[in-house]
């Protein structure tokens, strides 16, 4: 317990929370990537100076960095510790990609910072951000069939980038002579260690103004609280073990789904998650690293209980039994240029499916569960120079128990929402010929799922290179309690007039363009929850009416007759009699 009242302690939470959101603001209005600039790919945060324990993170940060940037944060200290790091210096920046030490795939990276008081550490900062390229062997980093991480782009370990706050320009060049479009780096970079000047200048605010050791007193009571109000939330659940799967279309190489079998153990008031039965590690890049393995639990146990503070405290009463064995528990050398942002949306998947069997009132059907990767490279005639434009896009979320599913959402995973098409297509050489809802892409249900994003791009001008890596092409998001699953992601490529699809549906690279090639997408609709034919018929014509669904998929999906604009009742009520 704490002496400090309720609103002192309530002030310095909000304070803390606060301080996370301008590091989050002040690094996309600083970065030069429109994926950091405009679609906010980034993510910021305070972790504790003895094991990196997370403190806090921004409320507009990607939810994913969550438990990555905590396990990151706690492998530098470690590494300090033991003398195989560079100890720090007041001033100093490290940076780190390598996703085998805490990270995700190689085109996220961290920056970690320790905030001096006094002459000791008193907290680090930290931030993630997605860098549109990387190197390796494809623009953008997204290799498809990559088979080792040294295809997949420059892995750093951490190093000092900032030594007592100046850019160390040897590491910069080395950097920068390994990447595409090196000259924009820089933007990223200073926005990225403003970002944690910025946190650093409010935490010492805060800390002028309350004292060290209060606030220090405060961390540890919202940490205490946080695991309280978890395990209050766990508590009522019917102790047993809850059963779920899902998969991944292929890992880019081999073409056959991959397998993510889970158990969780609910006990008293905490929950044991085991992946045993999962696929063991692929050839291709679908692997996930440890620290995304668990983030994509932390985060999918947020969406399920949204009201937990973000802290260490959230996650002591989950349990993670490391999935030794499976491609969820990746080891050096093998591929993870899926792991963040499909893979783990699987797995974010695998809890809701479990879960929605233990609190049906709190958990969605299967969101769209893809974050879209659609990396275009290449060289812009016009303009004299190189290019490489990074596309990520929203699909359907699940129906739930009270509602129907939102549509083109972001991914599971994230905050992150697509660029502007304005500003992509000022950016780059690139038009885009349609970009709406994907009408009829939504799962049918009592609450029907989301609709998808359909988009198509046109390449104006010069010659690029294509490559995707996204998922849900073999299988939609999944229906729960009755309902229907979403409607699968759909990747076409129209290369002179001809029509090509990749031979693993929704995973390619350097896929060739010439101006007039056009790409198309249609991203996956949210998973139906509950049984379609109990539908409310007046909300089946209304999304006839908007043209989310033709009268034939009213009758097929729905049960509900729709003829001259309105419901024919009588046929309804026989035709839903008949799909009984």
């Amino acid at each position: 317990m704490t002496s400090l009242d309720a609103i002192t302690l309530s002030v310095i939470q909000a304070a803390l929370q606060q301080t996370c959101d301008e590091m989050d603001l002040t690094f996309s209005r600083a970065a030069f990537s429109p994926v950091i600039a405009e679609a906010n790919d980034r993510s910021d945060g305070i972790y504790s100076a003895e094991d990196g324990s997370l403190i806090a993170q921004g409320s507009q940060g990607l939810p994913v960095f969550v438990g990555v940037m905590q396990y990151s944060t706690r492998t530098i200290i470690g590494m300090i510790r033991d003398g195989r790091c560079a100890a720090p210096d007041e001033g100093d920046i490290y940076i780190v990609n390598d996703p085998y030490l805490g990270g995700t795939h190689l085109m996220d990276v961290r920056f970690a910072m320790p905030v001096w008081r006094d002459g000791k550490i008193f907290c680090w900062l930290s931030n993630t951000g997605h860098w549109p390229d990387i190197g390796g062997s494809v623009p953008g980093g997204f290799s498809a069939s990559a088979t080792a991480v040294e295809q997949e782009g420059l892995r750093l370990p951490p190093v000092k980038l900032f030594k007592k706050k100046v850019l160390d320009q040897e590491i910069y060049s080395i950097i920068c002579s390994n990447i595409r479009v090196a000259d924009q780096r820089i933007g990223d970079i200073r926005a990225q260690a403003a970002a944690l000047y910025v946190g650093q200048d409010r935490l010492f605010a805060i800390l002028d103004r309350y004292g060290d050791e209060t606030v220090i007193e405060a961390i540890a009571e919202l940490r205490r609280r946080a695991a309280e109000q978890m395990r209050a939330h766990i508590a009522p659940i019917p102790d047993g073990i809850y059963r779920s799967k899902a998969f991944v279309d292929s890992d880019g190489v081999v073409d056959q789904p991959l397998t993510i079998a889970l158990a969780i153990e609910k006990k008293g008031d905490t929950l044991t998650f085991d992946f045993e039965g999962s696929s063991p590690p692929c050839i291709g890049p679908m692997n996930s690293v440890l620290a995304t393995t668990l983030s994509s639990v932390y985060l999918a146990m947020r969406h399920i209980f949204p009201d937990v503070p973000i802290s260490a405290g959230a996650f002591e009463p989950l349990e993670v039994k490391r999935p030794e064995g499976t491609f969820l528990d990746a080891r050096y050398p093998r591929p993870v240029s899926g792991c963040a942002a499909e893979v783990s949306q699987r797995i974010a998947e695998a809890v809701f499916a479990a879960m929605v069997q233990a609190v049906p009132e709190k958990v969605t059907a299967a969101p769209a569960g893809s974050s879209g990767n659609f990396a275009l490279g290449g060289s812009d005639p016009a303009r004299g120079r190189d290019y490489v434009m990074y596309q990520i896009s929203g699909g359907g979320y699940g129906g739930n128990l009270s509602h129907d599913g939102l549509s083109n959402g972001c991914s599971t995973i994230g905050i992150s929402k697509s660029p502007p098409v304005e500003i992509m297509e000022q950016a780059y050489p690139v038009l885009y010929r349609h970009y709406a809802l994907r009408e009829g892409s939504g799962g049918a249900g009592e609450h029907r799922g989301g609709f998808g994003l359909a988009y198509e791009v046109e390449l104006l001008r010069g010659e690029a290179r294509a490559s995707f890596v996204m998922d849900h092409g073999r299988v939609g998001p999944q229906g729960v309690r009755g309902g229907s699953d979403g409607a699968v992601n759909s990747v076409t490529v129209y290369r002179g007039g001809e029509a090509h699809v990749p031979p693993h549906l929704s995973k390619e690279q350097d896929i060739p363009l010439r101006a007039g090639d056009r790409v198309q997408v249609g991203t996956p609709g949210g998973g139906g929850y509950g049984d379609p034919l109990k539908r409310d018929p007046e909300l089946v014509l209304r999304d006839v009416r908007l043209g989310y669904y033709t009268a034939e998929q009213a009758a097929e999906m729905f049960g509900v007759v729709v003829a001259a604009n309105s419901i024919d009742r009588e046929a309804t009520r026989e035709l839903r009699v008949a799909k009984k």
